[in-house]
């Protein structure tokens, strides 16, 4: 990669990009109030069953499918995308969530990024309340502007996930920053795996039952340190 591309996009997935996922758990507080996660083993398996069957086959699907967008000039694509992925995330929580970030992501990228005309198409649509303007989608138009390839988009936006993740684990379970490096650096291989076949496929499949409960349960926890 292009040392300059890589400085252009990295600020997008970076902790200090002020998106708000510090915000928000994706259902994690609820799982661990209910006692379904309670130590860094149990955490372990529950992101790794994230990964492969939730966001791999649903919004991991939706970035390699905006970053084609990009490279192909269909704005098209993009929107159909975002739609599918709104009616698919069930949970009122994590639905709002990524419409969140996902426009603080877009709106920084299209004062960036003006030459490109996708992005700024969608950018507008998004501000026009015309389309949810979702994470996933803002991440893939954006990367593909920083001209990152396919699976490098989407192996960063699965790997800011997992930071997500460990991040909010800090906060809520009995594990230090040694371990949440240790556990990115075990999930590597994984994330490198899902990236590589991610990119191969345009169709979602809606299927993460255990975290889409865990993030409507979080509404009615009695105390809450996150959004969602």
């Amino acid at each position: 990669m292009d040392t300059l591309a890589l400085l252009k996009g990295v600020r997008f997935i970076d902790s200090f990009f002020p998106s708000g996922g510090y915000a928000f758990s994706s259902g994690l507080e609820a799982a661990v109030q209910r006692k379904a996660v309670r130590d860094g083993k149990e955490f372990a398996r529950y992101v790794e069953d994230v990964l492969r069957n939730s966001l791999s086959r649903r919004e991991a699907i939706a970035v390699a499918v905006a970053h084609r967008a990009v490279t192909s000039g269909k704005l098209s694509a993009a929107l159909t995308i975002d739609g599918e992925l709104d009616a698919m995330k069930i949970g009122r929580e994590s639905r709002l969530a990524s419409r969140q970030m996902g426009r603080q992501v877009i709106r920084v990228a299209a004062e960036q990024f003006e030459g490109d005309a996708v992005l700024q198409q969608f950018h507008a649509r998004v501000e026009e309340g015309r389309t949810p303007g979702h994470l996933p989608v803002s991440v893939g138009l954006t990367l593909a502007a920083c001209e990152w390839s396919p699976e490098e988009t989407v192996a960063a936006y699965l790997y800011q996930t997992a930071v997500g993740f460990v991040s909010a684990a800090m906060k809520l379970l009995p594990i230090g920053q040694r371990e949440g490096q240790r556990l990115l650096d075990e999930w590597s291989p994984l994330l490198t795996e899902l990236s590589r076949n991610t990119t191969k496929k345009s169709v979602m499949v809606s299927w993460s039952p255990v975290q889409d409960i865990y993030g409507m349960q979080h509404a009615w926890l009695e105390s809450r340190l996150f959004r969602s």
